[in-house]
């Protein structure tokens, strides 16, 4: 059934997982200048251009997600959500120097397979 897909689809079902995953890390990065909970770094935090630029990525990738789901089922497009475990070290270790373990690699290697015996 995978081999049906239109290249869009792929697209989709690998490139929300990646926005997603994007997504968190600027959450992360936004973190950095949140403050203490109060109602003035809160409306600040609103207008954080990082936090709008996370916000928009999670949005991007809702929108392609509801389409992904137009032409794939949800059992197997969900198995692909699995990537942003995969992809957020990724991506926390290239822009913020977070540590990749052998853990890691070996969880990521599970995951594929996971997804491999779902949909293969």
């Amino acid at each position: 059934m995978l081999s049906t897909f239109s290249l869009g689809t792929w697209i989709g079902l690998i490139g929300t997982p990646l926005l997603i995953a994007s997504g968190q890390v600027l959450f992360k990065l936004t973190s950095a200048t949140a403050g203490t909970f109060s109602l003035r770094n809160v409306l600040a935090l609103l207008l954080n251009p990082v936090l709008l630029a996370a916000l928009l990525l999670y949005g991007l990738g809702t929108i392609i997600w509801i389409y992904v789901l137009k032409a794939v089922p949800l059992t197997i497009a969900y198995s692909f959500m699995g990537l942003t475990f995969c992809f957020v070290p990724l991506l926390a270790q290239l822009f913020l120097g977070e540590q990749l373990t052998l853990r890691y690699v070996i969880g990521a290697v599970f995951i594929v397979a996971g997804m491999i015996a779902i949909n293969g």
